[in-house]
């Protein structure tokens, strides 16, 4: 059984990113969410029209690679080309580790001891 992008040909991989190995940007992690911001033109790449397609609503890096079964290195270096023409936006999903102001955490317990 084959896995996608894995197998594929080095030869192939090397075309689609223009024989880059690294997308030149730490823009991208496997979370960060894309969301296109104009239409594909003719004569795009066929990934790139792909991408834009799939992140009219935003979607993670990692969805991206998944469904278009290409590896992350190559989707992060396609999705560095679009970000570059401003094609696509990226953004960083809010932390959920990261605690409330505490003195609003103050205010909530003084609350529930005076119910």
């Amino acid at each position: 059984m084959s896995r996608p992008g894995r197998d594929d040909s080095p030869d192939r991989l090397y075309t689609l990113t223009g024989g880059r190995s690294r997308s030149g940007s730490d823009a991208f992690d496997l979370v960060t969410l894309v969301v296109t911001e104009s239409e594909p033109v003719p004569g795009m790449q066929s990934e790139h029209v792909a991408i834009l397609r799939m992140c009219r609503f935003p979607t993670a890096v990692v969805e991206i690679a998944a469904e278009l079964g290409l590896p992350v290195t190559v989707v992060r270096i396609l999705l560095a080309d679009l970000h570059d023409t401003g094609r696509i936006s990226a953004r960083h999903p809010r932390s959920a580790h990261r605690l409330p102001d505490p003195d609003i955490l103050e205010q909530v317990l003084v609350g529930l001891r005076n119910l």
